[in-house]
């Protein structure tokens, strides 16, 4: 298939959260398929920043804003197919062409700074999509799938319905569009409607309009052909009143065109056993107890904490925000400490400063036992994996996550919260489950600090108390496979699914 992705992060280029990680894997796990994909984004600062050498086209566009006239040049690299084998013997790679406009986005963050979102961030986002029907015309390619992610792209779909442009590809080619978060949904006032280049018509329910204003995201789920999210479970809750974000009546709606594919993660970077970060050689499945104690001395090495094979050590990397569950974390982590429970902590991450100055505090009451780094070091963060003997999310809501994929894969046990694709991913230490040996963690069914430290102390017990059944909980995780090789294949199902949409519009099946 011919497919183009449009997005407004990919690895190595721009990121700031789980997005970059898809759309820098996905793309070259498709194309070691066989496919031909082109990823398109903005040319954010950090996208010159990235060090992979960016080369000029002779491609340009110009779009029509508020009555100027705004241009921009196209740039290009290569996406190389890294971690993974083609089907046709090929190295290959994904073209990656970048939309040049300075005045968009050449600023030193992708969406907002201190102070919030950018205040034209309707209008930068607005003529992204614009620019994107645009350069998919210059290519002059017959495509198949556009597959559009997150509210930055959610004006995609609609024009490709509407036949905006009347671009000749449009005829063909069939919208997926993916949502990676539903509480991020690019809401403006209606006064910057005029930005989409739509007439008023189209300022309507059944168009742009969600209560009076703009929502791209909306826009998206209600026009594109195919709708996604990034694990099964988030693509049950987000129907539902809690977790639908005002959006769960559309998303019911529409609800035979939404599925859930769970993320991958890239296992030629996250490998312990050849692992650049870790010393000595890392570890396999095989090897993982002589193995893990070496990177976990060298964990508590780099941390000053005392060093001690024997001491449970809990670790934690990511975004410091409610969402995360951090104000159960430090409750506690504060209990443990203060109460001098035999746990080490170390954590890594930066967010809110109201958790930054929390853990700030504690850190300089009980330096012997925790271990603390805000901001943030790709290094350190695998490390932390490595070297921890568990790690916990126990996070509001999830829609995939990918460090319970990465500690599965260390031989990390994983403390997650019953929600999204943390519940897809890690099965819960039941009676049943151990007895059956599939069992890979724990689960929090209550989002409370006292089930939090609950189900921290069942996992320390079991860890003590039944080293056997500790041990096979560790293998049966680490020899999985969550590598991107598996949702690529169902991508590709839902592209062939999506593309006979033109036969008859009935989804087979």
């Amino acid at each position: 298939m011919e497919i183009a992705f449009i997005s407004t992060e990919a690895v190595p280029f721009a990121k700031t959260g789980g997005l970059g990680d898809v759309c820098g894997a996905l793309p070259a796990a498709l194309a070691a398929r066989g496919h031909q994909v082109t990823l398109l984004l903005p040319a954010f600062r950090s996208v010159h920043a990235a060090g992979v050498s960016l080369d000029k086209t002779d491609l340009s566009f110009a779009v029509e804003v508020r009555e100027r006239i705004v241009g921009a040049r196209l740039l290009s690299a290569t996406l190389p197919a890294a971690g993974v084998a083609t089907t046709t013997g090929d190295a290959g790679g994904v073209q990656v062409l970048f939309i040049d406009q300075p005045q968009y986005f050449d600023r030193p963050a992708l969406y907002g700074d201190a102070g919030g979102d950018y205040v034209d961030n309707c209008e930068r986002f607005a003529f992204f999509c614009r620019g994107a029907l645009q350069t998919l015309t210059l290519l002059d390619r017959h495509f198949d799938i556009v597959h559009c992610h997150d509210w930055q792209t959610g004006l995609i779909p609609f024009y490709m319905r509407e036949r905006f442009g009347s671009h000749r590809w449009m005829e063909r080619a069939r919208s997926v569009f993916t949502i990676h978060n539903l509480a991020y949904q690019g809401r403006f006032w209606h006064w910057d409607f005029p930005l989409t280049g739509l007439d008023w018509e189209h300022f309507s329910p059944d168009g742009l309009e969600f209560y009076g204003g703009l929502n791209f995201l909306k826009t998206g789920i209600l026009h594109a052909d195919m709708i996604t999210t990034v694990s099964p479970t988030y693509a049950d809750e987000i129907r539902s009143e809690l977790h639908g974000c005002g959006l769960d009546p559309l998303l019911r709606l529409r609800g035979d065109r939404l599925r859930g594919i769970t993320n991958g993660i890239d296992d030629s970077v996250w490998n312990p056993a050849t692992d650049r970060y870790l010393i000595e050689g890392g570890y396999d499945v095989t090897s993982w107890t002589t193995g893990k104690p070496v990177q976990k001395r060298r964990l508590q090495e780099i941390f000053g904490l005392p060093v001690d094979s024997d001491i449970p050590l809990i670790g934690l990397v990511g975004r410091l925000a409610d969402q995360k569950g951090w104000d159960l974390i430090i409750e506690v982590l504060r209990q443990h400490l203060e109460q001098e429970r035999p746990v080490q902590w170390v954590i890594l991450g930066t967010g809110e400063p109201r958790y930054h100055v929390a853990l700030d505090e504690l850190a300089a009451r009980f330096p012997d036992r925790f271990g603390l780094k805000l901001g943030f070091s790709d290094a350190l963060a695998h490390q932390i994996e490595a070297g921890a003997d568990l790690f916990l999310m126990p996070s509001r809501y999830e829609p995939c996550g990918l460090n319970q994929l990465y500690s599965l894969r260390y031989g990390t046990v994983p403390i997650v919260m019953a929600t999204g694709g943390l519940v897809d991913t890690v099965v819960d230490a039941t009676a049943e489950t151990i007895a059956e040996a599939t069992a890979t963690g724990f689960h929090m069914h209550d989002f409370s600090a006292v089930e939090l430290e609950q189900v921290i102390g069942k996992a320390l017990d079991l860890r003590q108390q039944q080293p056997n059944i500790w041990k096979k909980m560790i293998e049966t995780g680490m020899s999985q496979d969550w590598s991107w090789r598996q949702s690529a294949y169902l991508y590709e199902q839902l592209y062939a699914d999506t593309v006979s949409l033109g036969l008859g519009g009935v989804i087979p099946g």
